[in-house]
Protein backbone atom coordinates (compact mmCIF):
# COMPACT_ATOMS: atom_id res chain seq x y z
CA UNK A 1 0.00 0.00 0.00
CA UNK A 2 1.32 3.43 -0.99
CA UNK A 3 0.04 5.25 2.11
CA UNK A 4 -0.21 4.76 5.84
CA UNK A 5 -2.23 4.47 7.97
CA UNK A 6 -4.53 2.51 5.68
CA UNK A 7 -7.53 0.39 6.60
CA UNK A 8 -9.60 -1.84 4.35
CA UNK A 9 -13.36 -2.02 4.81
CA UNK A 10 -15.16 -4.96 3.23
CA UNK A 11 -18.84 -5.64 2.60
CA UNK A 12 -20.75 -8.51 1.06
CA UNK A 13 -23.51 -8.01 -1.52
CA UNK A 14 -26.04 -7.15 1.19
CA UNK A 15 -23.87 -4.53 2.87
CA UNK A 16 -22.82 -6.75 5.77
CA UNK A 17 -19.21 -6.77 6.93
CA UNK A 18 -17.05 -8.34 9.60
CA UNK A 19 -17.28 -6.96 13.14
CA UNK A 20 -14.80 -4.36 14.34
CA UNK A 21 -14.53 -2.30 11.16
CA UNK A 22 -16.01 0.86 12.68
CA UNK A 23 -13.69 0.52 15.67
CA UNK A 24 -10.70 0.20 13.36
CA UNK A 25 -11.58 3.48 11.64
CA UNK A 26 -12.40 5.27 14.90
CA UNK A 27 -9.07 4.06 16.26
CA UNK A 28 -7.30 6.18 13.68
CA UNK A 29 -8.54 9.29 15.47
CA UNK A 30 -6.93 8.07 18.68
CA UNK A 31 -3.67 7.83 16.72
CA UNK A 32 -3.93 11.51 15.83
CA UNK A 33 -5.66 11.26 12.44
CA UNK A 34 -7.91 14.26 11.84
CA UNK A 35 -9.10 13.49 8.31
CA UNK A 36 -10.04 10.12 6.81
CA UNK A 37 -10.11 9.83 3.00
CA UNK A 38 -12.23 6.85 2.03
CA UNK A 39 -12.21 5.53 -1.55
CA UNK A 40 -14.77 3.15 -3.09
CA UNK A 41 -13.81 1.39 -6.32
CA UNK A 42 -16.09 0.72 -9.26
CA UNK A 43 -16.25 -2.60 -11.11
CA UNK A 44 -13.24 -4.77 -10.30
CA UNK A 45 -12.62 -8.44 -10.93
CA UNK A 46 -10.96 -9.22 -7.61
CA UNK A 47 -10.35 -7.79 -4.13
CA UNK A 48 -6.63 -7.65 -4.87
CA UNK A 49 -7.30 -5.57 -7.97
CA UNK A 50 -9.38 -3.17 -5.90
CA UNK A 51 -6.59 -2.87 -3.33
CA UNK A 52 -4.08 -2.06 -6.08
CA UNK A 53 -6.42 0.62 -7.41
CA UNK A 54 -6.68 2.16 -3.94
CA UNK A 55 -2.90 2.17 -3.62
CA UNK A 56 -2.43 3.81 -7.02
CA UNK A 57 -5.14 6.40 -6.36
CA UNK A 58 -3.82 7.36 -2.91
CA UNK A 59 -0.14 7.52 -3.92
CA UNK A 60 0.00 11.31 -4.59
CA UNK A 61 -1.83 12.32 -1.40
CA UNK A 62 1.02 12.53 1.16
CA UNK A 63 2.85 15.09 -0.97
CA UNK A 64 -0.25 17.27 -1.27
CA UNK A 65 -1.18 17.67 2.39
CA UNK A 66 -0.75 20.91 4.31
CA UNK A 67 1.73 20.95 7.20
CA UNK A 68 0.16 19.63 10.38
CA UNK A 69 -2.60 17.65 8.64
CA UNK A 70 -2.74 14.05 9.78
CA UNK A 71 -4.63 12.02 7.19
CA UNK A 72 -5.71 8.40 7.25
CA UNK A 73 -6.90 6.32 4.32
CA UNK A 74 -9.43 3.55 3.78
CA UNK A 75 -10.56 1.49 0.83
CA UNK A 76 -14.09 0.13 0.54
CA UNK A 77 -13.94 -3.33 -1.04
CA UNK A 78 -17.25 -4.73 -2.24
CA UNK A 79 -18.18 -7.61 -4.59
CA UNK A 80 -18.33 -5.98 -8.01
CA UNK A 81 -17.29 -6.86 -11.52
CA UNK A 82 -15.39 -5.39 -14.45
CA UNK A 83 -15.35 -6.99 -17.88
CA UNK A 84 -11.95 -7.24 -19.53
CA UNK A 85 -11.34 -5.31 -22.73
CA UNK A 86 -10.20 -8.38 -24.64
CA UNK A 87 -11.94 -9.33 -27.93
CA UNK A 88 -13.81 -12.12 -26.14
CA UNK A 89 -14.62 -10.73 -22.67
CA UNK A 90 -14.27 -13.12 -19.77
CA UNK A 91 -17.94 -13.40 -18.86
CA UNK A 92 -17.16 -16.47 -16.78
CA UNK A 93 -15.36 -14.15 -14.39
CA UNK A 94 -18.82 -13.05 -13.27
CA UNK A 95 -19.00 -16.26 -11.26
CA UNK A 96 -16.64 -14.65 -8.76
CA UNK A 97 -19.26 -12.08 -7.78
CA UNK A 98 -22.40 -14.05 -8.68
CA UNK A 99 -21.48 -17.63 -7.66
CA UNK A 100 -25.12 -18.59 -7.20
CA UNK A 101 -25.68 -17.88 -10.92
CA UNK A 102 -22.96 -20.21 -12.25
CA UNK A 103 -25.29 -22.46 -14.35
CA UNK A 104 -26.93 -19.38 -15.87
CA UNK A 105 -23.57 -17.80 -16.66
CA UNK A 106 -22.28 -21.02 -18.19
CA UNK A 107 -25.17 -21.11 -20.65
CA UNK A 108 -24.96 -17.37 -21.39
CA UNK A 109 -21.27 -17.79 -22.19
CA UNK A 110 -22.02 -20.71 -24.49
CA UNK A 111 -24.61 -18.70 -26.41
CA UNK A 112 -22.26 -15.73 -26.80
CA UNK A 113 -19.45 -17.97 -28.09
CA UNK A 114 -21.54 -20.05 -30.51
CA UNK A 115 -23.80 -17.17 -31.66
CA UNK A 116 -26.65 -19.30 -33.04
CA UNK A 117 -28.69 -17.67 -35.82
CA UNK A 118 -32.12 -18.60 -34.45
CA UNK A 119 -34.68 -16.39 -32.76
CA UNK A 120 -35.19 -19.13 -30.18
CA UNK A 121 -31.59 -18.66 -29.03
CA UNK A 122 -32.22 -14.96 -28.45
CA UNK A 123 -35.40 -15.83 -26.56
CA UNK A 124 -33.36 -18.14 -24.32
CA UNK A 125 -30.74 -15.41 -23.94
CA UNK A 126 -33.42 -12.97 -22.73
CA UNK A 127 -34.83 -15.50 -20.27
CA UNK A 128 -31.35 -16.17 -18.87
CA UNK A 129 -30.73 -12.44 -18.42
CA UNK A 130 -33.95 -12.15 -16.44
CA UNK A 131 -32.85 -15.06 -14.27
CA UNK A 132 -29.48 -13.40 -13.78
CA UNK A 133 -31.25 -10.23 -12.61
CA UNK A 134 -33.60 -12.17 -10.30
CA UNK A 135 -36.74 -11.35 -12.24
CA UNK A 136 -39.68 -13.68 -11.80
CA UNK A 137 -40.34 -15.88 -14.88
CA UNK A 138 -42.85 -14.13 -17.09
CA UNK A 139 -42.75 -11.10 -14.81
CA UNK A 140 -43.10 -7.57 -16.06
CA UNK A 141 -41.59 -4.25 -15.07
CA UNK A 142 -42.43 -4.71 -11.38
CA UNK A 143 -40.87 -8.14 -11.03
CA UNK A 144 -37.48 -7.42 -9.47
CA UNK A 145 -37.20 -9.89 -6.63
CA UNK A 146 -37.07 -8.02 -3.36
CA UNK A 147 -36.01 -4.78 -5.04
CA UNK A 148 -39.26 -2.84 -4.83
CA UNK A 149 -38.46 -1.05 -8.06
CA UNK A 150 -39.26 -1.11 -11.73
CA UNK A 151 -36.80 -3.09 -13.83
CA UNK A 152 -35.09 -1.94 -17.03
CA UNK A 153 -37.26 -2.33 -20.09
CA UNK A 154 -34.51 -4.01 -22.10
CA UNK A 155 -34.72 -7.02 -19.78
CA UNK A 156 -38.37 -7.65 -20.61
CA UNK A 157 -38.52 -6.43 -24.23
CA UNK A 158 -37.97 -8.48 -27.39
CA UNK A 159 -34.35 -9.68 -27.06
CA UNK A 160 -33.74 -9.67 -30.82
CA UNK A 161 -34.73 -6.01 -31.08
CA UNK A 162 -32.73 -5.09 -27.99
CA UNK A 163 -29.60 -6.85 -29.25
CA UNK A 164 -30.05 -5.18 -32.64
CA UNK A 165 -30.11 -1.75 -31.06
CA UNK A 166 -27.01 -2.41 -28.98
CA UNK A 167 -25.20 -3.85 -32.01
CA UNK A 168 -25.78 -0.57 -33.84
CA UNK A 169 -24.55 1.39 -30.82
CA UNK A 170 -21.37 -0.68 -30.49
CA UNK A 171 -20.64 -0.35 -34.21
CA UNK A 172 -21.18 3.40 -34.05
CA UNK A 173 -18.74 3.73 -31.14
CA UNK A 174 -16.13 1.49 -32.78
CA UNK A 175 -16.68 2.97 -36.23
CA UNK A 176 -16.77 -0.47 -37.84
CA UNK A 177 -19.31 -3.20 -38.57
CA UNK A 178 -19.49 -6.37 -36.49
CA UNK A 179 -16.74 -8.51 -38.00
CA UNK A 180 -16.63 -12.23 -37.31
CA UNK A 181 -20.29 -12.47 -36.36
CA UNK A 182 -21.81 -13.18 -39.77
CA UNK A 183 -24.95 -11.73 -41.31
CA UNK A 184 -28.56 -11.63 -40.25
CA UNK A 185 -29.32 -12.58 -36.67
CA UNK A 186 -25.76 -13.74 -35.99
CA UNK A 187 -24.60 -10.13 -36.27
CA UNK A 188 -26.71 -9.18 -33.26
CA UNK A 189 -24.67 -11.33 -30.88
CA UNK A 190 -22.14 -8.50 -30.84
CA UNK A 191 -24.81 -6.31 -29.27
CA UNK A 192 -25.81 -9.20 -27.02
CA UNK A 193 -22.42 -8.94 -25.33
CA UNK A 194 -23.17 -5.34 -24.42
CA UNK A 195 -26.69 -6.32 -23.30
CA UNK A 196 -25.14 -8.80 -20.85
CA UNK A 197 -22.79 -6.08 -19.66
CA UNK A 198 -25.78 -3.78 -19.08
CA UNK A 199 -27.74 -6.52 -17.29
CA UNK A 200 -24.76 -7.02 -15.01
CA UNK A 201 -24.60 -3.23 -14.62
CA UNK A 202 -28.21 -3.31 -13.42
CA UNK A 203 -27.39 -6.02 -10.85
CA UNK A 204 -24.29 -4.16 -9.67
CA UNK A 205 -26.15 -0.86 -9.61
CA UNK A 206 -28.63 -2.26 -7.11
CA UNK A 207 -25.77 -3.81 -5.17
CA UNK A 208 -23.80 -0.55 -4.98
CA UNK A 209 -26.83 1.27 -3.60
CA UNK A 210 -27.47 -1.52 -1.10
CA UNK A 211 -23.85 -1.64 0.11
CA UNK A 212 -23.77 2.15 0.47
CA UNK A 213 -27.09 2.61 2.23
CA UNK A 214 -27.16 -0.53 4.37
CA UNK A 215 -23.41 -0.98 4.88
CA UNK A 216 -21.20 2.08 4.64
CA UNK A 217 -23.74 4.64 5.86
CA UNK A 218 -24.50 2.90 9.18
CA UNK A 219 -20.79 2.11 9.65
CA UNK A 220 -19.93 5.81 9.31
CA UNK A 221 -22.62 6.53 11.89
CA UNK A 222 -20.82 4.21 14.31
CA UNK A 223 -17.53 5.94 13.55
CA UNK A 224 -19.10 9.33 14.23
CA UNK A 225 -20.31 8.20 17.65
CA UNK A 226 -16.93 6.76 18.61
CA UNK A 227 -14.77 9.53 17.09
CA UNK A 228 -16.94 12.66 16.74
CA UNK A 229 -13.99 14.84 15.71
CA UNK A 230 -12.90 12.69 12.74
CA UNK A 231 -13.66 14.34 9.39
CA UNK A 232 -14.56 11.86 6.67
CA UNK A 233 -14.02 12.56 2.97
CA UNK A 234 -15.82 10.18 0.64
CA UNK A 235 -14.47 9.46 -2.84
CA UNK A 236 -16.04 7.03 -5.30
CA UNK A 237 -15.30 5.97 -8.86
CA UNK A 238 -17.98 4.74 -11.30
CA UNK A 239 -20.30 2.45 -9.32
CA UNK A 240 -18.28 3.35 -6.24
CA UNK A 241 -19.53 6.92 -6.69
CA UNK A 242 -23.06 5.59 -6.44
CA UNK A 243 -22.04 3.58 -3.37
CA UNK A 244 -20.69 6.58 -1.45
CA UNK A 245 -23.64 8.74 -2.51
CA UNK A 246 -26.06 6.16 -1.12
CA UNK A 247 -23.97 5.96 2.05
CA UNK A 248 -25.17 9.50 2.75
CA UNK A 249 -28.72 8.20 2.55
CA UNK A 250 -27.85 5.49 5.07
CA UNK A 251 -26.34 7.79 7.69
CA UNK A 252 -28.21 7.67 11.02
CA UNK A 253 -30.33 10.72 11.83
CA UNK A 254 -28.19 13.53 13.17
CA UNK A 255 -24.86 11.99 12.14
CA UNK A 256 -22.73 14.34 10.02
CA UNK A 257 -19.21 12.94 9.85
CA UNK A 258 -18.85 13.56 6.10
CA UNK A 259 -16.95 16.76 5.34
CA UNK A 260 -16.72 16.35 1.55
CA UNK A 261 -17.74 14.03 -1.30
CA UNK A 262 -15.93 13.64 -4.62
CA UNK A 263 -17.55 11.59 -7.38
CA UNK A 264 -15.19 10.43 -10.13
CA UNK A 265 -16.90 9.44 -13.39
CA UNK A 266 -20.03 8.58 -11.44
CA UNK A 267 -22.18 5.88 -13.05
CA UNK A 268 -25.59 7.11 -12.01
CA UNK A 269 -28.10 9.72 -13.14
CA UNK A 270 -27.04 13.36 -13.29
CA UNK A 271 -30.48 14.15 -11.84
CA UNK A 272 -29.98 12.02 -8.72
CA UNK A 273 -29.67 15.09 -6.45
CA UNK A 274 -32.50 17.07 -8.06
CA UNK A 275 -35.59 18.04 -6.06
CA UNK A 276 -37.60 18.07 -9.30
CA UNK A 277 -36.80 16.48 -12.64
CA UNK A 278 -36.87 19.02 -15.49
CA UNK A 279 -38.92 16.71 -17.71
CA UNK A 280 -41.30 15.61 -14.92
CA UNK A 281 -41.80 18.11 -12.11
CA UNK A 282 -43.74 15.51 -10.12
CA UNK A 283 -40.64 13.35 -9.69
CA UNK A 284 -37.44 13.87 -7.75
CA UNK A 285 -33.99 12.34 -7.93
CA UNK A 286 -33.38 9.38 -5.67
CA UNK A 287 -30.86 11.35 -3.57
CA UNK A 288 -32.56 14.73 -3.48
CA UNK A 289 -32.07 15.38 0.27
CA UNK A 290 -28.68 13.85 0.98
CA UNK A 291 -26.59 16.91 0.09
CA UNK A 292 -27.66 18.40 3.42
CA UNK A 293 -25.76 15.61 5.18
CA UNK A 294 -22.41 16.83 3.84
CA UNK A 295 -20.69 19.66 5.68
CA UNK A 296 -18.65 20.68 2.66
CA UNK A 297 -18.86 20.38 -1.12
CA UNK A 298 -20.23 17.59 -3.27
CA UNK A 299 -17.87 17.50 -6.27
CA UNK A 300 -18.70 15.73 -9.53
CA UNK A 301 -15.75 15.18 -11.86
CA UNK A 302 -16.81 14.46 -15.43
CA UNK A 303 -15.27 13.96 -18.86
CA UNK A 304 -16.70 14.02 -22.36
CA UNK A 305 -14.15 11.35 -23.32
CA UNK A 306 -15.93 8.76 -21.17
CA UNK A 307 -17.82 6.82 -23.87
CA UNK A 308 -19.00 4.25 -21.32
CA UNK A 309 -21.04 7.03 -19.71
CA UNK A 310 -21.50 9.20 -22.80
CA UNK A 311 -22.93 6.55 -25.12
CA UNK A 312 -23.71 3.20 -23.53
CA UNK A 313 -25.07 4.61 -20.26
CA UNK A 314 -27.61 6.92 -21.97
CA UNK A 315 -28.67 4.12 -24.31
CA UNK A 316 -29.20 1.68 -21.45
CA UNK A 317 -30.95 4.38 -19.42
CA UNK A 318 -33.27 5.17 -22.32
CA UNK A 319 -34.13 1.50 -22.62
CA UNK A 320 -34.60 1.31 -18.86
CA UNK A 321 -36.43 4.63 -18.46
CA UNK A 322 -34.06 5.54 -15.60
CA UNK A 323 -33.71 9.31 -15.64
CA UNK A 324 -33.50 9.75 -11.88
CA UNK A 325 -31.26 6.84 -10.90
CA UNK A 326 -34.12 4.82 -9.48
CA UNK A 327 -35.81 7.88 -7.98
CA UNK A 328 -39.46 6.81 -7.83
CA UNK A 329 -40.83 9.40 -5.46
CA UNK A 330 -43.56 11.52 -6.93
CA UNK A 331 -44.86 14.73 -5.53
CA UNK A 332 -48.52 13.82 -5.41
CA UNK A 333 -48.64 11.12 -8.09
CA UNK A 334 -47.30 7.73 -9.09
CA UNK A 335 -44.31 7.47 -11.43
CA UNK A 336 -45.05 6.79 -15.04
CA UNK A 337 -43.56 3.81 -16.83
CA UNK A 338 -40.55 3.97 -19.03
CA UNK A 339 -38.38 2.24 -21.54
CA UNK A 340 -39.11 -0.25 -24.25
CA UNK A 341 -42.09 -1.95 -22.71
CA UNK A 342 -43.81 1.07 -21.27
CA UNK A 343 -43.96 4.82 -21.27
CA UNK A 344 -41.16 7.28 -20.74
CA UNK A 345 -40.90 9.95 -18.07
CA UNK A 346 -43.35 12.15 -19.88
CA UNK A 347 -45.90 9.44 -20.47
CA UNK A 348 -44.27 8.06 -23.62
CA UNK A 349 -41.21 6.07 -24.54
CA UNK A 350 -38.12 7.99 -25.55
CA UNK A 351 -40.11 10.34 -27.81
CA UNK A 352 -42.23 7.35 -28.71
CA UNK A 353 -43.48 3.97 -27.57
CA UNK A 354 -42.43 0.40 -26.86
CA UNK A 355 -41.00 -2.40 -29.00
CA UNK A 356 -43.74 -2.40 -31.57
CA UNK A 357 -44.19 1.35 -31.51
CA UNK A 358 -41.96 4.24 -32.40
CA UNK A 359 -38.62 5.12 -30.86
CA UNK A 360 -36.72 8.36 -31.27
CA UNK A 361 -37.86 10.41 -34.25
CA UNK A 362 -40.59 7.85 -34.95
CA UNK A 363 -38.12 5.08 -35.80
CA UNK A 364 -38.72 1.49 -34.85
CA UNK A 365 -36.64 0.10 -32.04
CA UNK A 366 -34.16 -1.56 -34.33
CA UNK A 367 -33.65 1.46 -36.55
CA UNK A 368 -30.51 3.57 -36.27
CA UNK A 369 -32.33 6.92 -36.43
CA UNK A 370 -31.73 8.74 -33.15
CA UNK A 371 -30.05 5.69 -31.66
CA UNK A 372 -27.10 7.59 -30.25
CA UNK A 373 -29.01 10.77 -29.46
CA UNK A 374 -26.95 11.48 -26.36
CA UNK A 375 -28.25 15.04 -26.46
CA UNK A 376 -31.45 14.00 -24.69
CA UNK A 377 -30.67 15.11 -21.13
CA UNK A 378 -33.10 12.69 -19.51
CA UNK A 379 -30.66 9.82 -19.80
CA UNK A 380 -27.34 11.42 -18.81
CA UNK A 381 -24.78 10.20 -16.27
CA UNK A 382 -23.24 12.41 -13.62
CA UNK A 383 -19.79 11.33 -14.79
CA UNK A 384 -20.45 12.64 -18.29
CA UNK A 385 -21.73 16.16 -17.58
CA UNK A 386 -21.91 16.59 -13.79
CA UNK A 387 -24.78 17.36 -11.41
CA UNK A 388 -27.84 18.71 -13.21
CA UNK A 389 -31.08 20.46 -12.15
CA UNK A 390 -29.71 21.51 -8.75
CA UNK A 391 -29.92 25.31 -8.38
CA UNK A 392 -26.67 26.97 -7.38
CA UNK A 393 -24.41 24.26 -8.78
CA UNK A 394 -21.02 25.74 -9.65
CA UNK A 395 -19.19 24.71 -12.83
CA UNK A 396 -15.39 24.88 -12.95
CA UNK A 397 -12.66 23.75 -15.33
CA UNK A 398 -9.94 21.56 -13.90
CA UNK A 399 -7.39 24.32 -14.49
CA UNK A 400 -9.46 26.77 -12.46
CA UNK A 401 -9.86 24.33 -9.58
CA UNK A 402 -6.15 23.55 -9.53
CA UNK A 403 -5.41 27.26 -9.45
CA UNK A 404 -8.19 28.56 -7.16
CA UNK A 405 -9.43 25.50 -5.29
CA UNK A 406 -12.86 23.92 -4.87
CA UNK A 407 -15.69 26.06 -3.41
CA UNK A 408 -16.33 25.34 0.25
CA UNK A 409 -19.90 24.09 -0.10
CA UNK A 410 -22.68 23.11 -2.47
CA UNK A 411 -22.56 21.06 -5.65
CA UNK A 412 -19.50 21.63 -7.81
CA UNK A 413 -19.04 20.26 -11.34
CA UNK A 414 -15.43 19.94 -12.48
CA UNK A 415 -14.67 19.24 -16.14
CA UNK A 416 -11.66 16.92 -16.03
CA UNK A 417 -11.57 16.04 -19.73
CA UNK A 418 -8.06 17.48 -20.00
CA UNK A 419 -6.71 14.51 -18.01
CA UNK A 420 -9.44 11.85 -17.96
CA UNK A 421 -9.51 10.19 -21.36
CA UNK A 422 -11.60 7.12 -20.55
CA UNK A 423 -13.94 5.79 -17.87
CA UNK A 424 -11.22 4.13 -15.77
CA UNK A 425 -8.63 6.87 -16.16
CA UNK A 426 -8.85 8.16 -12.58
CA UNK A 427 -5.44 7.48 -10.99
CA UNK A 428 -4.25 10.96 -11.81
CA UNK A 429 -2.40 13.39 -9.52
CA UNK A 430 -4.69 16.18 -10.74
CA UNK A 431 -7.73 14.30 -9.43
CA UNK A 432 -5.97 13.74 -6.12
CA UNK A 433 -5.49 17.51 -5.94
CA UNK A 434 -9.22 18.01 -6.53
CA UNK A 435 -10.04 15.67 -3.63
CA UNK A 436 -7.50 17.35 -1.34
CA UNK A 437 -8.90 20.77 -2.23
CA UNK A 438 -12.48 19.68 -1.57
CA UNK A 439 -11.33 18.21 1.74
CA UNK A 440 -9.59 21.42 2.83
CA UNK A 441 -6.46 19.50 3.77
CA UNK A 442 -4.09 20.70 1.04
CA UNK A 443 -1.17 23.05 0.96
Amino acid sequence: MSVEPYREITFDKDGDGPPGQASALAGLARQGVSDLVLFAHGWNSSPSGATRLCSDFFAPFPGLLAPGVEAGYAGVIWPSMMFTDEPVPDYRALVRVLPEKEPVLDRLTELLVTAPAEESAFAEFGALLRELADLAPGGGREAAAGAGERVPGFLVADPVEVCARFTEAVEAVEGAPAEGFGEGLKRYWKGAREVLRQATYYVMKRRAGQVGEAGLGPLLGEVARAAPGLRVHLVGHSMGARLVAYALKGLPTGARPVASVTLLQGAFSHYAFAARLPHDAGRSGSLRDVRQRVRGPVVACYSRHDTALGVMYPLASRLAGDSASLGTERLGAEPSGAGLSGAGPSGAGPSGAGPSGAGPSGASIGAPAGLLDTGDPRWGAIGHDGVQAVPGTVVRTLATVLRQGVPASGCVNVDVADVVRSHSDVCRPELARVVVSASRIGR
